[in-house]
């Protein structure tokens, strides 16, 4: 059974959340489908990205937890992750968004994050330009907050809210991927390329991979909206 548990971990991450897709207050199955746009252009750019990251040995896969089917040297359930998690994760933003809309940071609390994260973010990024995930996690995070603080900031405001929620089950899920509460890790990380920092057993870059991974879809959808209304 160990060679199916990354395919466990992803059909129960998604489960759930979709067993509630249709629940008539939230709806949140037509709210995904309208997601297609950004979804598949950000799905795309990170399953490309996470090819070249496997191929140059920057993280990889423990063949003892994959069923062994691969596409350009990616494990099936490694497509998957990329379907269930953003579909998991999103539904905590939509169902946040219907059942308390003004669950949100202000404008001053967000305009003093950014600020602060950017910071942060940028300093990091180059006194380890040399590491890969890290650098490429910290600037993508840089551009997508930034983008969105003056093209999107009500979005903006309220996934920042959306992500501490998120957050919850990202550390259950990343933590089973990484090697918690199992012998071995299912995905593997060279530490050559990320700052060594752990939160158990998930590199620090996770939180900021993920924050992209999951808001790029709904900003994009936001930009190409707003374009059509023009």
């Amino acid at each position: 059974m160990d060679n199916y548990l990354y395919l466990i971990i992803n059909l129960t991450a998604i489960s759930l959340p979709f067993a509630c897709s249709f629940e008539h207050r939230v709806r949140y199955f037509k709210k995904f489908l309208s997601l297609a746009p950004g979804f598949l252009s950000t799905i795309v750019f990170f399953i490309v990205w996470d090819i070249f990251f496997t191929k140059w040995g920057i993280w990889g896969f423990n063949k003892n937890y994959l069923m062994g089917l691969e596409f350009f040297a990616l494990p099936l359930e490694e497509y998957l992750f990329f379907l269930c998690i953003p579909y998991s994760s999103l539904f905590i933003h939509f169902c946040k968004e219907k059942l308390t809309p003004k669950l949100k940071f202000s404008s001053l609390a967000t305009k003093f994050f950014v600020i602060g994260l950017t910071s942060f973010l940028l300093i990091i990024s180059i006194l380890n330009f040399n590491k890969f995930y890290t650098f490429s996690a910290f600037i993508l995070a840089v551009i997508s907050i930034n983008l969105s603080f003056f093209r999107a900031p009500q979005l903006l405001n309220s996934f920042f809210v959306s992500y501490i929620f998120i957050l919850i089950p990202f550390f259950i899920v990343n933590g089973l991927l990484t090697g918690s509460f199992i012998i071995d890790e299912i995905v593997w990380y060279n530490n050559n390329h990320n700052l060594g920092l752990r939160i158990g057993t998930i590199p620090f870059e996770d939180i900021f991979y993920g924050f992209s991974m999951l808001f790029l879809p709904l900003y994009i959808n936001h930009e190409l909206n707003h374009n059509m209304s023009d």
